[in-house]
């Protein structure tokens, strides 16, 4: 299973490049949240016995050879649907400001406080030596950084790197019989409710509050119950909405929640321990790597960012607020 911002052959290729011939495959396309859309997918077709295992995969070089963007500004001419493309939005970060725009606005949520995101994520990069950025930042680096589309300046959103990451999901007995620490997937979620960010009937909620509750009842737990969280942060104001979406804390007080360092390391509350999209890596489609990074820190094999942990959320984010996706990991049954 995989994804491709460029190309709908991709799960084709893949079987191709590696010499099989697979018993199932699939290209479910949810942009950055797709890998765990997939992964929901992945435990449906197990459970079916349609498998045995199932590899997720995914692989992009946009800062080396860009050409996604370039592509998807062709489409967008071509698409009478996309009604938003001839008032030019700088997308997708135009449509992520009108977000966080209207959280300030209605909750009183800071630009300092949407800093605070990208300086937690970069004190965990700091610790992480396969991270891209690891200087000093400070929130008022975030603040003075470049202007990108009002509020949010080039501090606030993600990185463009090349990268490539891959899991394999088994049955729980399967796994445990040739993997000395097998990670279980408690439960997931898969919503979307839209496309483009002028479809959203309120920019402040978005479909993580239906994904996150089907992974919650399928796992059993709640939030409190949850060691270590890895939220999709392609801009500053996502892990703020997914924070409230998901049950952390109330809807407005996200702001307030990831202030004086709560997520940070050292917190009260781990998210994004790799260092996240912001500082970590992005390349072009992200939710393989919060996949990647929760086994990690539940296997306890991060040196100097792992956390004590035996439950892990993972929450995928695609488009503009559109595809969400959740599940909740840990390391017994």
């Amino acid at each position: 299973m995989t994804a491709s911002l460029t190309s709908p052959w991709w799960v084709m290729r893949m079987a191709e490049y590696l010499g099989i011939r697979p018993r199932f495959s699939d290209n479910l396309m949810h942009g950055g949240s797709s890998f765990i859309a997939q992964l929901h997918i992945a435990r449906l077709a197990l459970e079916a016995r349609e498998c045995h295992a199932v590899l997720i995969c995914y692989g992009d070089t946009p800062r080396s050879a860009p050409s996604s963007s370039r592509l998807n500004n062709m489409r967008a001419e071509l698409d009478p649907q996309l009604y938003e493309h001839p008032y030019k939005p700088f997308n997708p970060v135009t449509s992520y400001a009108l977000a966080a725009a209207r959280h300030m606005h209605q909750y009183g949520t800071t630009r300092e406080q949407l800093a605070e995101v990208a300086v937690a994520a970069r004190k965990w990069a700091q610790l992480n030596p396969e991270a891209f950025a690891q200087g000093p930042l400070t929130i008022g680096d975030v603040l003075a950084s470049p202007m990108i589309s009002d509020p949010l300046t080039v501090r606030d959103c993600c990185l463009v790197t090349d990268g490539a990451g891959a899991f394999v999901v088994m049955r729980a007995e399967d796994a445990e019989a040739i993997h000395p620490k097998p990670i279980h997937v408690l439960g997931s979620g898969v919503a979307h409710w839209h496309r483009q960010i002028s479809s959203m009937q309120d920019l402040t909620v978005t479909p993580a509050a239906q994904s996150g509750v089907a992974a919650f009842v399928a796992a059993g737990l709640k939030p409190s119950d949850i060691d270590v969280l890895q939220l999709y942060d392609a801009f500053t104001i996502n892990p703020i909405l997914f924070l409230e979406d998901l049950g952390f804390c109330k809807k407005g007080e996200g702001g307030a929640f990831v202030s004086g360092g709560r997520i940070a390391p050292g917190g009260a509350l781990p998210v994004n321990t790799n260092g996240g999209g912001l500082s970590f890596t992005h390349p072009g489609m992200y939710s393989i790597f919060l996949v990647i990074e929760a086994v990690r820190q539940l296997r306890g094999e991060v040196g100097a960012r792992q956390v004590k942990a035996d439950t892990a959320l993972v929450h995928g984010n695609g488009g503009v607020l559109s595809g969400q996706a959740t599940a909740i990991l840990a390391n017994s049954r």
